[in-house]
């Protein structure tokens, strides 16, 4: 079966859920704003300028975790996505899942970011595939760590190839639609590669390589 394979931040949504997710933890009070907020900022922008990992971004960002319960963290998550994700979800994303849903091709969303958060995003956009960076529990609680690879630049390529290997799945064909210039790895990979919404980085590879390019804002 044919793949389309969306990214989510700043791709599907507009917007970068992680950061988000942080604001929202501050509101209720799990983080303090103050010294928190500013450091997850900076590390979203090292990121993206490819001066940061996101081993780092997540060793910060996945604090107010520890200790928790997954079951505890998803109780908060559902109304997050309901209240601050669904009205960032692109129409044209939507419409473009529509058009490869409706060629019978399988959907799959592969993120950065942690994959309980993924999880609870797109099952408000009826996707049931995904991948992203998968949280360590110690004792049935989150241990602020990840469990395996990170899903993110050259780690996303070697979890989509985990992933069709398991699911008995082909790349050959495969659709990916993404906005960062950390995405490279798996834009290279891909039949069809396609600059959503592109940062600078991205804009110029794209097109240098004759990559379609979309803008969904």
């Amino acid at each position: 079966m044919t793949l389309a394979i969306f990214d989510l931040d700043d791709t599907l949504i507009d917007g970068n859920s992680p950061s988000l997710w942080s604001e929202h933890l501050a509101q209720l009070g799990w983080v303090d704003r103050d010294s928190f907020i500013p450091r997850e900022q900076e590390l979203v922008a090292l990121y993206a300028e490819r001066r940061a990992t996101l081993e780092e971004y997540l060793a910060h960002t996945l604090q107010p975790l520890v200790g928790r319960t997954p079951e505890e963290v998803a109780y908060i998550a559902a109304p997050f996505v309901e209240d601050v994700i669904e009205p960032l979800i692109h129409s044209d994303a939507m419409r473009c899942v529509s058009a490869h849903r409706s060629r019978g091709e399988r959907i799959l969303i592969i993120s950065a970011t942690p994959t309980f958060l993924v999880e609870a995003i797109a099952e408000r956009l009826g996707i049931a595939d995904v991948l992203g960076s998968d949280l360590a529990l110690a004792h049935g609680h989150y241990s602020g760590a990840i469990d395996g690879l990170a899903c993110a630049r050259e780690g996303k390529l070697r979890k989509l190839e985990q992933w069709l290997q398991a699911n008995g799945e082909s790349s050959i064909g495969a659709h990916f639609y993404s906005d960062s210039i950390n995405d490279l790895p798996l834009l290279e990979a891909v039949a069809h590669a396609h600059a959503v919404n592109p940062d600078a980085l991205l804009r110029a590879e794209a097109t240098t390589r004759g990559w379609e390019i979309l803008e969904w804002r």
